[in-house]
């Protein structure tokens, strides 16, 4: 029951108060949800972008991984392509048992080309065919528990390789055997790409590579 006649000067007063706390209100109440809004929205965009530059890095990560591996499979091809048997005289199969006769004479470092040469007229091959004589210097400088190991390889009777590789060999154990692991760290005195996961120095081991060099023979 109210004590004022309607279109009293104080019920038009109570009215105006009354609007006035609803609208300012109503306003908080917008203003409330605006602001989760701008949240929501500020917080889905930073995941977002967040999202996209992990996404692009591992992309990134990924094909600088996958490049430096096609070039160190590219370049153990190229070598294993090129590297052969260092032996003179006869390779027999006798009973399942491979017998190498004969050793290589040594000369500054190097086979006697000659006395690889020597038997070219008494292969089994046609008498056009070409034969190619070709041979192979390793020079080996211990590594912790393996080797450091650059290869010379020698076409005909040439005075200077026409490739040489360098690689690190380390033993690992595979259950109850033993093996080994070569890795090609260096090719014609460049250092190979190193690679992401790599567990060791590329630039580091390419110091001891053995580089032909005619002054010292």
């Amino acid at each position: 029951m109210s004590y004022l006649a309607p279109g009293t000067p104080e019920n038009v007063a109570l009215a105006q108060h009354v609007n006035g706390r609803l609208r300012a209100e109503a306003r908080i109440s917008n203003a409330r949800a605006f602001l989760f809004r701008a949240i929501g929205l500020g917080a889905f965009l930073g995941l977002a972008g967040a999202g996209l530059g992990a996404a692009f890095y591992g992309y990134a990560t990924m094909n600088e991984v996958r490049g430096a591996s096609d070039k160190l499979a590219q370049a153990l091809t190229q070598a294993l392509e090129t590297a052969t048997l260092k032996t003179t005289g006869e390779v027999r199969l006798t009973d399942n048992t491979l017998k190498i006769e004969g050793a290589v004479p040594a000369a500054k470092g190097r086979p006697d080309v000659s006395s690889l040469t020597g038997n070219q007229g008494k292969t089994e091959a046609p008498a056009a065919a070409a034969v190619r004589t070709s041979f192979t210097v390793f020079k080996t400088v211990p590594f912790l528990d393996g080797s450091i190991v650059t290869g010379w390889n020698f076409k005909g009777d040439e005075q200077k390789p026409e490739k040489q590789y360098c690689y690190v060999t380390r033993p690992q154990t595979f259950g109850d055997g033993a093996t080994s692991n070569q890795t090609t760290v260096a090719i014609d005195g460049e250092i190979l790409p190193q690679p992401a996961r790599s567990e060791i120095n590329f630039a580091v081991i390419a110091r001891s590579c053995v580089w032909f060099d005619p002054s010292k023979l």
